[in-house]
Parts: C-alpha cells; sequence; structure tokens
C-alpha cells in the first residue's frame, strides 16, 4: 500500500482524516471479524494503532479527531458484535457533536489504557 492511502503519514505528517472511510473499508472481512467480534479484540487493535500514531508524533487532538471519525464509520457501516458495541452505538446516536468528541477522546484514553 503506497504512502498516501494510509491515514497516519508515517513521517509524522500528520492524519489524513479523510482517508479513514476508505482505509477501514480496505480492511479484509475476516479481519475485520477478528477485530470487532470482541470489544477485548477491539480495544488491543485501536491501542496498538494509537501507540503507533503516538510513536511518529500524532498529538492528542489529531487522534481524538480520528476516532470520531472511526467511530463515524463503525456506527455507519457495522453493526455491533457485542454488548460494549451496542452500547458504544447507542450512545454516539445520542449524542451531540460535541458529546461525540469526549467520547472519541474518552475511547483513546481506554484504548492507551490497554497493556499490550
Amino acid at each position: 500500500m503506497s504512502e498516501h492511502n494510509h491515514v497516519v503519514s508515517k513521517d509524522g505528517g500528520g492524519v489524513a482524516i479523510g482517508l479513514v472511510k476508505e482505509t477501514l473499508g480496505r480492511i479484509e472481512p475476516g479481519q475485520r471479524e477478528e477485530i470487532l467480534s470482541n470489544f477485548d479484540s477491539f480495544r488491543t487493535y485501536l491501542s496498538k494503532r494509537i501507540q503507533l500514531a503516538r510513536k511518529i508524533g500524532i498529538g492528542e487532538a489529531q487522534l481524538a479527531q480520528a476516532a470520531e471519525k472511526v467511530a463515524d464509520y463503525l456506527a455507519t457501516h457495522e453493526e455491533p458484535r457485542n454488548s460494549e458495541e451496542k452500547l458504544l452505538l447507542e450512545l454516539w446516536s445520542v449524542g451531540s457533536k460535541e458529546e461525540r468528541g469526549r467520547l472519541a477522546s474518552m475511547l483513546v484514553k481506554l484504548a492507551l489504557s490497554e497493556r499490550v
């Protein structure tokens, strides 16, 4: 996959928020199912991606913005597979834009509390 197809620039140049949907859509169905089938798997996957982004200099604000885009994508394109995802979808659905932003920030913090 070429550099311009990634959400996070490998040289630390930032996050291409517009590529979130395209990038998530390229995850193979089997891998997507494995990641989303249980909340711990999702949290671990998210934690690894966030840690990678932090290592190349992506800041908390950009991480939260990317997490918000990922959550929008999941809410629109994926059915919840467990009770945690159902709760997150319900919270996302009733939240205002500001509340969704705070929820995305909290999800980043939750993922970073994961020990991988």
